[in-house]
């Protein structure tokens, strides 16, 4: 027998998430604050998160324990399958092993609540009443809304508008689990009504909504700020996918030469390969790891690595990551959770070092990819997954050109269901490529900040 799927009981779930900042050879660059541009301390941060998410933030202890009311509703979809894509290897005729670790079962239908209820959990602890919020393509904000009936808070989501518009059933989830969505830029906040006065038919960006988000949660005592990517924290929770995946993988008898995952602010491109990078971090195994980013937002690929606003609205900490400047606005692609315009600190970092490389990958060929997997796996991956598949079939046709069999290791990180409308577009022939010029790149990184 031929075995497809490798899955782990809910006994064998990790119990702790895998801090990548204890196996780092040099630390990352601090968090400096805007007005001073001194290094920042957890009272800095402290109207914005709770106390634990900030001592997460800069921990270096190499595992954090996972709170057993979080593992509790964890197990309502951990520990998730990975799959060996027999069917997709027969397609593409290659000698490639490809694996790919599914987080499209979760209630919500992505990586996202790995995060979410941990965030919803320490705030709740912090006798928190509501959270703010922005969200994408709705991923994110679906999760922290389910996240939020969970444990008793208020979600308020700032949409991005071309999003909002695009995924109305995204917009309808997170209402059902009864959070307040917003469309942004909104005439809510200063922040969105300054980019709707200069820009009336502004299709918003997470850059903007992050302003938005930030601004209303810094004003209301009740109210903390929560994000769903980027942050140390954020990373920090999603291990758990690559942890469960070490244990499949032995169970598969296997180990990844490549790991790809799609990148956007790098959350599920951490936890699937932050484990794994862990092990090479400490020279245990090696494995090359590609991150797999939109060529409508190429942040790793044709940005800078400087200090940078997380928001449009520079109302946030500056932080040094891969940037393409905190005033760019990406095309309306449909992947967007992937339309930001900086990379984590920690994944920025990795790249720096040499530890990871990274690759940019037009929408057309990403939709070609998840169209072919689809009719292969049977699973619509989401637009933003579409990115790490389209990634590692080019992996699987090079084993094949070379004659060569290698492991390869993505993350499928959600199911495409509330993004058919995108597909229906990509089959109508709607969709198309966008390159960027050197001097609209050059344009978008003149407003970086000055840091000494």
């Amino acid at each position: 027998m031929t075995t497809v799927k490798y899955l782990l009981t809910e006994d064998r779930m990790p119990t702790a998430w895998y801090n990548i900042q204890a196996d780092l050879p040099v630390p990352p660059p601090p968090v400096l604050h805007p007005g001073t541009g001194q290094p920042i301390g957890p009272q800095d941060l402290a109207p914005l998160f709770p106390m634990a998410l900030i001592m997460q933030e800069v921990s270096t202890e190499r595992f954090i324990e996972i709170p057993e009311e979080v593992q509790a509703i964890y197990r309502q979809w951990r520990p998730t399958p990975l799959f060996r894509a027999r069917r997709l290897e027969q397609a593409l005729d290659t000698p490639a092993r490809i694996y790919y670790k599914y987080e499209g079962v979760s209630p919500a239908g992505s990586h996202k609540p790995n995060t979410a209820v941990a965030q919803a959990y320490y705030n709740k602890q912090e006798g928190v009443k509501r959270l703010v919020t922005e969200t994408g393509a709705g991923q994110w904000g679906s999760s922290l809304a389910m996240a939020g009936a969970f444990f008793g808070l208020e979600v308020l989501v700032f949409m991005v508008k071309v999003s909002y518009q695009q995924k109305p059933y995204r917009r309808a989830l997170m209402e059902a689990y009864g959070a307040r969505v917003v469309a942004s830029p909104s005439e809510e906040t200063n922040a969105g009504r300054a980019i709707l006065a200069a820009h009336p038919d502004s299709t918003g960006s997470l850059g903007i909504a992050i302003s938005e988000a930030v601004e209303v949660a810094a004003q209301d005592p009740d109210a903390k700020y929560s994000l769903g990517s980027v942050l140390n924290h954020v990373l920090l929770h999603q291990t758990v996918i690559g942890e469960e995946a070490l244990t499949q993988m032995e169970l598969a008898d296997d180990y990844p030469d490549i790991i790809v995952g799609c990148t956007g602010g790098g959350s599920n491109f951490s936890g699937i390969s932050f484990p794994f990078i862990g092990k090479k971090l400490r020279g245990e195994r090696d494995v090359r790891v590609v991150a797999v980013e939109p060529a409508a937002c190429p942040s790793m690929t044709r940005g800078r690595y400087a200090y940078d606003f997380g928001d449009t609205a520079k109302m946030t900490p500056l932080v040094k990551m891969h940037t393409l400047g905190h005033d760019f606005v990406p095309p309306g692609i449909h992947a967007g959770g992937l339309r930001y315009h900086g990379m984590a600190p920690l994944v920025s970092h990795l790249l720096e070092l040499g530890v990871i490389e990274a690759i940019n990958i037009q929408q057309l060929e990403t939709f070609s990819a998840g169209i072919q997997f689809a009719r292969a796996e049977g699973i619509i991956p989401a637009p933003e997954a579409n990115h790490a598949v389209a990634g590692t079939i080019r992996e699987a046709l090079r084993c094949k050109e070379e004659g060569v069999s290698r492991a390869i290791l993505f993350n499928l990180c959600g199911h495409g269901h509330f993004d058919m409308q995108a597909y229906t577009d990509y089959m109508a022939g709607k969709l198309r490529d966008y390159e960027y010029s050197e001097e609209e790149v050059a344009m978008a990184l003149a407003g970086l900040p000055a840091v000494g």
